[in-house]
């Protein structure tokens, strides 16, 4: 994405330079152009439902022919009351997370964060790849955090929720705000991405990561660039994130591969290819997540199916239900990240089977809380 595509500011939102606005809650846009979401639902919480009428009065129809406008990106500066979020369900390996954006640009279609939309008052749909919230005061926010008495040292995840390095992080540069605050206090953290922006950052990752201090995982679901577009439109191409895991690899800084989500029918025969290249390029370490399908998520992965591979979507959704104990989602703990039955347990076989041969470690690599050391506030020296 072009650097000077946050210019123009209108109502306190940057937008980008000539895109027109089109969408409405309820509506459908049947797949724009370099966006995820084909449909714009309400959340959960709202009390009133809209619905997209075709008709021969509607200007963008399918009747006249003529193509629905892009939509524009806005990002409203968010002053943020809190940054680090303590997390404590026995799925995830960290405790600490801290998300600079809210929404995510990336527009992943099968993003689990989607439904997080929903608290505001927007669409998981559209809303959540073209609202985006910048949380400008996260570098004080987290300085204030890490400086009270017994804070608990932990390794911290960046890109818990949404992506720290989607596209807006070029200019705001929130995420390497963090990354310095981190550095400077010498506090463990991790990241997860799909964004080569990663390397943006190097200067600051390699000592850190030299230190263990620091790890990165990059996200990689394919390694088909054309599905690729269709999943994740505005992520690295999967190239390119191979490119970084062997960019960070040569930097000193411990680096890992997210096979997530795993998709049947789509994305799952792919899994070997991945760690192969991945461990070629030097990735230590790898972990996997079957898709998650919670709250809205199913009807905007459903719709998405039927635009893009209609022949293959009941299909999916068959083997999905298989894995799920029957269910299009199962939110219990131990089985909602890797699927439950016979055909989970085989793919689990497989993906242990593939970190065997290529070298690869299932387990984090391990960072060090030692070094920690709380950040001086209002001018104060350290003593030691």
């Amino acid at each position: 994405m072009d650097e000077g595509l946050y210019k123009n500011t209108v109502m306190g939102m940057k937008l980008h330079d000539g895109r027109a606005a089109f969408g409405i809650k309820g509506g459908t846009n049947g797949g724009l152009r370099g966006r995820g979401a084909g449909l714009n639902p309400e959340g959960r919480f709202e009390s009133t439902r809209r619905e997209a009428v075709d008709g021969d009065w509607a200007p963008g129809s399918a009747e006249d022919g003529d193509p629905l406008p892009p939509l524009r990106t806005t990002v409203t500066r968010e002053e943020a009351k809190s940054i680090l979020t303590r997390n404590d369900s026995p799925d995830i390996p960290f405790s600490w997370s801290i998300n600079p954006y809210r929404g995510c640009e990336h527009g992943c279609i099968y993003c689990y964060a989607r439904p997080s939309h929903a608290y505001l008052d927007l669409s998981p749909g559209l809303d959540f790849e073209t609202r985006l919230f910048a949380k400008v005061n996260a570098a004080l926010l987290l300085q204030e955090a890490l400086a009270r008495p017994g804070h608990e040292v932990d390794t911290i995840a960046l890109g818990a929720n949404t992506d720290p390095y989607q596209p807006v992080e070029r200019e705001y540069r929130i995420t390497r705000s963090v990354i310095e605050v981190l550095a400077d206090c010498r506090h463990p953290f991790a990241i997860v991405t799909k964004n080569a922006l990663v390397l943006r950052d190097l200067d600051l990752l390699a000592p850190l990561g030299a230190a263990r201090l620091c790890r990165v995982f990059i996200s990689i679901t394919t390694l088909d660039a054309g599905l690729a577009r269709h999943l994740e439109p505005r992520a690295s191409a999967p190239a390119r994130r191979l490119e970084a895991v062997r960019a960070l690899k040569d930097a000193g800084v411990p680096v890992g591969v997210m096979v997530a989500p795993v998709i049947p029918f789509l994305t799952d025969d792919s899994v070997e290819r991945i760690l192969e290249a991945s461990a070629e390029a030097g990735a230590e370490a790898a972990a996997y997540v079957l898709l998650r399908l919670p709250y809205e998520i199913k009807g905007l992965f459903q719709d998405w199916l039927e635009r893009h591979y209609p022949l293959k979507a009941e299909h999916v959704m068959q083997r999905m239900r298989a894995m799920r104990g029957g269910r299009e989602n199962d939110p219990r703990f131990g089985s909602r990240m890797v699927g439950d039955g016979t055909l989970a347990a085989l793919l689990r076989q497989r993906f242990e089977k593939a970190l065997r041969r290529f070298g690869m470690g299932s387990e984090r690599m391990p960072l060090d809380g030692s070094q920690f050391r709380p950040p001086a506030l209002g001018g104060q020296q350290r003593l030691f």
